[in-house]
């Protein structure tokens, strides 16, 4: 008789412990916007920019994000491996001769949450948000999954990616005791969340997923995209030069993505202001002939066709991001200097990287759609604060016990 009772209490523990680690936790799918994902390299070269420069590798190794990479003479070794080449005739764009690059972890969270494999404390990303969820009950790589992709690459050559996207919410569902999943994305992994929804069915969205949770939402784009290709960007180091870096960041296609829309600037609003032409909507391929960049514009109308209008999701929103933060809203260039000087960057409101008005297209949804479209302003939060913000935890913490 007290085997038989023993055995009944560790059965009734037992079940509490698989409900309470399992049953009635919606999964989580982390998915990470421009510059979110690790990206592995391996080299078979017949030349190299710099002597110093390696030519082959046996295995993959880190390129994205390691910082020793990214030194003075050796970045330039980095660059050569990891700008792309454009085609205008295919319309697509290549790895650099000699170079195959991958994406590590697919439907883990260790390359999401940790740039740099070493963990480096430069190198976290979903980091925060990963602790968070597991001391709510999640577990990694159960309840919690990552989806990092090739962020060089806008949606027309991530096509691949959608179909693994959907495969790992179908498949991280089912295991899951066929709980809805909730989607929280950062940056470009907004517009990238949104654009997939758009091509599921209301069916689909209704059995798979729960909400999605977007923080700092790049919904129209950004006239920081349009800095890139004058000046580049360091990434807020002060050891690295911007125009180092644009050598390699304007060669990548969700930069031409992410440039302001239409459904959110004036066509005749200037961005750029010279004394020769000032530069809009109406006349950027004139821009980008005049800073001799020609492959900006085409690949710009490559990817028009996946620019999220006023399109809804369709799915419960919680829509999250900073505000009062200075933001580049337009480049001046003084008398006498041309588009190969250095502009006055003249800030507007936003959160350091995305404008104000792109960051609001969210709000939008309200009118649009039935399902709850939730949003919160935070003030003086920046761009990549927000994934470690208190608030943001809290708002989160609240998200996940209220379901």
């Amino acid at each position: 008789m007290l085997v038989n009772s023993n055995l009944e209490i560790i059965c009734v523990l037992f079940s509490i412990l698989i409900s309470s680690t399992c049953g009635g936790l919606n999964p989580i799918i982390l998915m990470p916007g421009d510059g979110g994902s690790q990206l592995d390299a391996k080299l078979n070269k017949t030349t190299v920019v710099h002597y110093i420069c390696e030519k082959t590798t046996t295995d993959y190794f880190n390129i994205w994000l390691n910082m020793e990479l990214l030194a003075p003479f050796i970045i330039d070794c980095w660059i050569d491996n990891v700008k792309l080449t454009y085609n205008n005739v295919t319309r697509k764009t290549s790895n650099a001769e000699g170079v195959e690059i991958r994406v590590p972890g697919f439907g883990g969270t260790e390359t999401v949450e940790w740039l740099d494999p070493s963990h480096a404390s430069t190198g976290a990303y979903f980091k925060d948000i990963g602790n968070t969820l597991v001391s709510l009950g999640h577990t990694r790589n159960v309840t919690i999954k990552g989806a990092p992709y090739d962020f060089r690459k806008a949606p027309n050559e991530n096509q691949d990616f959608f179909a693994k996207f959907k495969q790992l919410i179908e498949n991280t569902v089912h295991d899951n005791h066929d709980e809805p999943a909730i989607v929280i994305a950062h940056s470009m992994g907004g517009p990238m969340t949104l654009y997939f929804l758009t091509q599921q069915t209301q069916a689909w969205k209704d059995k798979y997923i729960k909400s999605i949770v977007t923080l700092s939402g790049v919904w129209g784009g950004s006239i920081k995209a349009i800095k890139v290709y004058a000046i580049g960007d360091d990434l807020g180091s002060y050891i690295l030069r911007e125009s180092i870096m644009r050598q390699e960041q304007i060669t990548s296609p969700s930069l031409a993505w992410l440039l302001p829309s239409p459904y959110f600037w004036n066509e005749t609003e200037t961005l750029v202001q010279t004394d020769k032409k000032n530069y809009s909507l109406s006349n950027l391929e004139e821009y980008f002939r005049d800073i001799q960049f020609m492959n900006g514009w085409e690949m710009k109308k490559d990817t028009d066709p996946y620019q999220m209008n006023l399109t809804a999701p369709g799915v419960e929103v919680h829509c999250l991001f900073g505000v009062n933060v200075d933001t580049v809203e337009k480049l001046y260039y003084k008398p006498g200097t041309w588009l190969d000087g250095y502009p006055t960057l003249i800030n507007g409101d936003g959160d350091g990287t995305v404008n104000r008005r792109s960051l609001e297209g969210c709000i939008r949804w309200q009118s649009m759609q039935k399902q709850p479209v939730h949003f919160l302003a935070l003030p003086n939060v920046d761009h990549m604060t927000i994934l470690r913000h208190t608030t943001v935890l809290r708002y989160i913490s609240n998200l996940v016990n209220s379901v």
